[in-house]
C-alpha cells in the first residue's frame, strides 16, 4: 500500500457501511453496559470476550500465534492505541456526555488520521481530503444539532472522547507500517488478546469489579453484543479495509456511524426523520463523494470530451 491517495471501490464503500453499523452499536451497548459496570471493567469484558470468540476462528483458518516479545510487540503497541486508550476514553468520557455527543466527537477521527499521516510522512496533505473532511464534521454536527447542548462538567468527556479519536488516528498509522502484511483475522485477534492481558491489569486495580454486584441479563447481552459485533467481527472488517484503502480511508466510518444510527432508528425502531436529519446525511455524503475524488475527474473527463 503506497500509493498516497488511496480509492475507495464498491466493495469497500459497502464494507464501510456494514462496519459503520457494528461500531456505532458500540455507544448504545457502552451506555447500556455503564448503567450497571464501571468503564475500565466493561472494555476489559468487551476485549477479553472477542478474544475467545476469535480464538477458534484462527485454529480453524490455522493461523499461528506470535511467538516470543518480539513478535508481540507489535501487537501489544497496536492493542494500547486501538483499543485500550481509546475504548477506555470513549466510556469513560460518556459517563459524562451522552452516546450521541460521543459518537459525534469519534467524527473527529478522519481529521485525526489526515493530520498524522501528513504529520508523519505517509500520506500527502491533500487539500481534497481536509475539506472533505471538514465538510463531513459539518455534516454530523447538523445530524445531532439538538444533541449539543454542552452542559457544566461536558468539557471533561468532550476531551476524552477527542483523545480517543486522536489515539485512533496513532493506531491507524503503526498498523499501516508495522502490521500491512499480517492477515486481518491475526491483527483483530492478537491485538485483543493482548489488550485483554492489560485491561484486566487495569480493570482489577482501579475498578476492582469482584466487589460489585453481578450485573443483570440486559448488561451482559449489550457486553455480549459489543464484544461479538462492535469487536470481533468489527476489526475483521476494518483490517481488511485498512489493507485495501488505506488508512484515512478507513477512519470514514466515522462520518458514517451517526448515518446509520439514524437509518437504524427508521427501519427498525420507527423512528422518525426530520428534515435536519436529511440534510445532514446529504452533507455527509458530499464529503465522501469530495474525499473519494472519482466525481470530480468524471466531470473533468466529461468537459475535456466536450
Amino acid at each position: 500500500m503506497t500509493s498516497s491517495d488511496h480509492r475507495i471501490d464498491a466493495r469497500d464503500w459497502s464494507l464501510l457501511g456494514v462496519l459503520s453499523v457494528l461500531w456505532g452499536g458500540s455507544f448504545f451497548f457502552a451506555a447500556v453496559s455503564l448503567q450497571e459496570l464501571p468503564p475500565l471493567t466493561i472494555v476489559f469484558l468487551r476485549v477479553a470476550l472477542a478474544a475467545i470468540i476469535l480464538l477458534p476462528v484462527l485454529w480453524i483458518y490455522r493461523i499461528r500465534v506470535p511467538t516470543g516479545l518480539a513478535g508481540w510487540q507489535p501487537f501489544f503497541a497496536l492493542a494500547l492505541l486501538n483499543n485500550v486508550l481509546p475504548f477506555s476514553l470513549i466510556v469513560m468520557g460518556q459517563t459524562y456526555i451522552p452516546s450521541g455527543l460521543a459518537s459525534v466527537l469519534n467524527a473527529t477521527t478522519p481529521l485525526f488520521t489526515v493530520l498524522v499521516m501528513a504529520a508523519a510522512g505517509d500520506e500527502k496533505l491533500h487539500a481534497r481530503r481536509v475539506a472533505g473532511v471538514i465538510v463531513g464534521l459539518i455534516g454530523v454536527i447538523i445530524l445531532h444539532g439538538q444533541s449539543l447542548d454542552f452542559e457544566a462538567g461536558q468539557s471533561v468527556g468532550i476531551l476524552l472522547c477527542l483523545t480517543a479519536a486522536f489515539s485512533y488516528g496513532l493506531a491507524a498509522l503503526y498498523a499501516r507500517r508495522k502490521l500491512l502484511d499480517s492477515p486481518p483475522l491475526a491483527t483483530a485477534a492478537f491485538q485483543l488478546m493482548a489488550s485483554s492481558l492489560v485491561m484486566a491489569v487495569v480493570a482489577a486495580a482501579i475498578e476492582r469489579p469482584w466487589q460489585r454486584p453481578v450485573p443483570g441479563v440486559a448488561t451482559w447481552l449489550a457486553i455480549v453484543g459489543s464484544a461479538a459485533l462492535s469487536t470481533a467481527l468489527a476489526y475483521i472488517i476494518f483490517f481488511r479495509i485498512l489493507r485495501r484503502a488505506g488508512s484515512t480511508n478507513v477512519m470514514l466510518v466515522t462520518l458514517l456511524i451517526p448515518v446509520t444510527a439514524i437509518l437504524l432508528g427508521y427501519l427498525v425502531l420507527g423512528e422518525a426523520i426530520s428534515l435536519r436529519e436529511i440534510v445532514g446525511a446529504v452533507v455527509i455524503g458530499s464529503a465522501l463523494l469530495i474525499i473519494d475524488g472519482r466525481v470530480f475527474q468524471f466531470f473533468r473527463s466529461a468537459v475535456a470530451i466536450r
